[in-house]
């Protein structure tokens, strides 16, 4: 059996957003963690328009390409990762919109949150995301990485550098993903 598809969504889509520095080290993270073939999924280069399909979701009857190329990318995952940032105590409108555009591809794969902010460290976005995952049969891990001040992790080039504590946090979540994985792998073969 081949490794699973862990997708690292990177949510801001902002002009000037750092937070796709977080979603690469995520990445790495995620490939120097040995159990998944990684891949970056940046909203900002999706591109999705405000949800344009005429018919629900669930029936996966598209009629946009975007939606159709968009469906192939998210059912190609067997996990996510989502690394959002919080936007007035809530996630953005990007994350919420590329969530609404699918259902059955979201369905039975484990996803862990990254959130990233000030002194919430983005904790009212993960709070907020949760349930739409929950609705869309996606199953968020328990382990998950908050980052406050996000901006003392950037170095000079933009880079993240983060602490020992966010490092041990971001190995406990994706070692819970993957012990998830493969029991939601044989599900969704059922």
């Amino acid at each position: 059996m081949s490794r699973p598809v862990l997708q690292v969504i990177a949510a801001s889509t902002r002009p000037g957003r750092k937070g796709l520095a977080v979603a690469r080290w995520i990445q790495r993270q995620a490939e120097s963690h040995g159990g998944f073939d990684v891949e970056l999924v940046d909203l900002a280069e999706v591109g999705l328009p405000v949800f344009d399909e005429p018919n629900h979701p669930r029936l996966q009857q598209y009629t946009q390409q975007h939606t159709r190329d968009w469906s192939a990318t998210v059912a190609r995952a067997d996990a996510f990762v989502f690394v959002t940032p919080e936007y007035n105590h809530s996630l953005p409108g990007s994350l919420k919109n590329a969530l609404d555009f699918l259902s059955v591809e979201w369905a039975d794969k484990a996803a862990g949150i990254v959130s990233y902010g000030g002194v919430s460290a983005g904790l009212r976005a993960a709070t907020a995301l949760k349930p739409v995952l929950a609705a869309l049969r996606t199953v968020p891990v328990v382990e998950a990485v908050s980052i406050p001040f996000f901006a003392q992790f950037l170095d000079e080039d933009d880079e993240f550098v983060p602490n020992a504590e966010l490092e041990v946090g971001a190995k406990a979540m994706l070692g819970e993903i993957e012990r998830l994985t493969g029991a939601l792998r044989t599900l969704r073969a059922a």
